[in-house]
């Protein structure tokens, strides 16, 4: 009877240990939407300072459940929105493991119905047992999930590798922090992205990114995903949380496992041309997976000579800031 009602008591747990969405504080803030032809001039620009081949121009979004990228929807567009949830300060130093939250009630909070959406965040540490990266890729229509294609990415304690995984269907908790990319998943006019042969320092995300910066002093956020085609990323998975505090970078990089990851990788996120002021954003956090169980957090490539993106963006209207971290730190954020 006992061990019944301690594995009564574990599942219980796996399924509702999430906050009450009702107690979380939500802003919002309209983006400036740039159009789509000027933002492809601004982008090609400064993108052909850091790659020696640049293409950036405007098309028909392709069928994004179809090979190579195999996301849970086929579009971007359709109320295109940013949400930014939690943050580093849950993390580090001292995890704060009650920051758990169910994805379906954060569309909600967002107002978006149908919500596909993509992005990096915290894995579910309840549900795997341990802390994980997220690689969150969800369809989610009057609450119900109609697909999930979400993964994890985790180090194996034993041996310090990295492991992929699936989650279940009904599975729908991040942790933490993340930073999604919500949209309706329809067809519609995105931004191409295709570079080969990186020349300058900066990474693919770094090099759009600089370009909003420079362009625009108005809020302006991009979402989307990128197709590493060929070559190789330094990517990093977390470690299980740490039982000592992580008090800096150097701290916080040698908890952190890194690897060197091999294309095709798939990343999902999202960009921002500033911290937002109050808002506390993060200005760009993607994640990847692969169908070769290599999956993990984009810093950049490490093949300068033969690497090739292949990306897909659109723009945000509206951002959503929602259990922003009251006391913030600025480090542990690349």
């Amino acid at each position: 009877m006992r061990s019944f009602l301690l594995i009564l008591c574990y599942l219980t747990v796996k399924r509702t240990m999430a906050l009450n969405a009702q107690t979380l504080p939500v802003e919002s803030k309209k983006l400036f939407v740039p159009p789509l032809a000027e933002l492809a001039e601004v982008v090609k620009k400064s993108l052909q300072t850091n790659f020696a081949e640049v293409s950036v121009e405007v098309v028909d979004c392709p069928d994004l459940t179809k090979e190579p990228f195999t996301l849970a929807e086929s579009g971007l567009g359709g109320n295109p929105k940013l949400i930014e949830l939690g943050g580093n300060p849950y993390l580090l130093p001292s995890v704060k493991r009650d920051k758990v939250y169910d994805v379906k009630d954060i569309v909600k909070l967002a107002k978006a119905d149908p919500a596909f959406l993509i992005g990096p965040g915290a894995g579910p540490h309840p549900y795997i047992g341990g802390n994980c990266e997220g690689i969150y890729d969800i369809l989610i229509k009057n609450g119900t999930v109609i697909r999930q294609e979400t993964k994890i990415s985790k180090v194996d304690a034993n041996d310090d590798k990295s492991e992929q995984k699936s989650i279940p269907k009904e599975e729908t908790r991040v942790a933490l922090l993340a930073n999604f990319f919500v949209s309706e998943g329809k067809p519609g006019k995105v931004l191409k992205v295709h570079v080969k042969k990186r020349t300058g320092e900066d990474n693919f995300i770094t090099s759009i990114r600089k370009a909003i910066v420079e362009e625009y002093k108005e809020l302006v956020g991009l979402g989307g995903v990128f197709l590493l085609k060929e070559g190789k990323a330094k990517q990093h998975v977390m470690r299980d949380f740490s039982k000592t505090p992580i008090e800096n970078e150097e701290m916080l990089n040698q908890w952190l496992k890194f690897y060197n990851m091999s294309a095709p990788l798939i990343a999902v996120g999202t960009l921002v041309n500033s911290d937002g002021g109050d808002l506390d954003l993060r200005v760009q956090h993607f994640h990847s997976f692969s169908h070769h169980n290599e999956a993990g957090h984009y810093h950049y490539d490490t093949t300068p000579d033969t690497v090739e993106y292949l990306g897909y963006f659109n723009v945000g209207e509206e951002i959503y800031r929602i259990d922003k971290p009251v006391d913030t730190h600025y480090w542990g954020r690349d």
